[in-house]
């Protein structure tokens, strides 16, 4: 499930980077950035929340976690504490804004290029290309897998991680990137097609799209390196079935 798709911020009825992954009735709430946690109560009761995935410490991947503990920390009827996993720093970054979160979340520092289960996922990481340390992700469960390649410039361990996914959602925040922005902050659409290509993905699904890109040319200029199949683009409240 789609919570949402802007890269940097939300516009309205566009909250940024967040999804929902269910299998089996478990629960992930994977990237928690500005608006999503409203759009997750669209969908699940706050307590039925299972784990809590973050690929990265920027803003605009885990500022709703704050919303969320709050909730969560005066709600009686609490009886555990959420799984939490994320990179290392992530940790030591959120706990100078709230210093209870271990209160509400139970916190599991991943080793980037390690892997982890969460209920019946398997998910296996790869460092993304990326200014702090950033968490690429491929989920496994009943032989199908998702990539979700997280922000990232161009990267070659990304394409090995996504390969023969049956989806990649990928990262396509430029149309063309500016001439102030390092290779290693974020992909163009023409970039993430081209990867998915290379990984040998079945589908491409586009995320962190710059607000103020026409999403339509995003679409266009990644389906004209792509070429395998659709290119979609992840739109809040979409469901996606693997």
């Amino acid at each position: 499930m789609i919570l949402g798709s802007g890269g940097g911020w939300p516009r309205p009825n566009r909250p940024a980077s967040g999804y929902l992954l269910t299998q089996d009735g478990f629960n992930v709430w994977l990237d928690a950035g500005t608006g999503t946690m409203a759009e997750l109560q669209e969908h699940i009761g706050l307590l039925d929340l299972d784990a809590v995935v973050v690929s990265h410490q920027h803003f605009d991947h885990f500022l709703d976690i704050y919303p969320y503990f709050l909730s969560v920390w005066y709600d009686e009827r609490r009886s555990r504490r959420i799984p939490f996993y994320a990179p290392r720093r992530m940790f030591e970054h959120a706990r100078k804004i709230e210093q209870h979160l271990d209160d509400v979340f139970e916190s599991h520092p991943v080793k980037l290029g390690g892997s982890f289960e969460l209920g019946p996922i398997r998910v296996s990481t790869a460092r993304m290309s990326h200014p702090v340390p950033t968490m690429g992700m491929r989920f496994e469960s009943n032989g199908t897998a998702l990539t979700y390649t997280a922000d990232t410039g161009p990267s070659d361990d990304m394409v090995r991680l996504a390969k023969g996914s049956d989806l990649l959602l990928s990262e396509a925040t430029w149309i063309q990137r500016p001439s102030t922005a390092p290779m290693e902050l974020h992909m163009t659409a023409s970039e993430a097609g081209a990867h998915a290509r290379r990984a040998e993905a079945g589908n491409l699904m586009l995320t962190h799209i710059w607000p103020a890109a026409d999403r339509d040319a995003v679409a266009g200029e990644a389906d004209k390196t792509f070429k395998d199949g659709p290119v979609q683009l992840a739109e809040p409240g979409r469901t996606v079935d693997l």
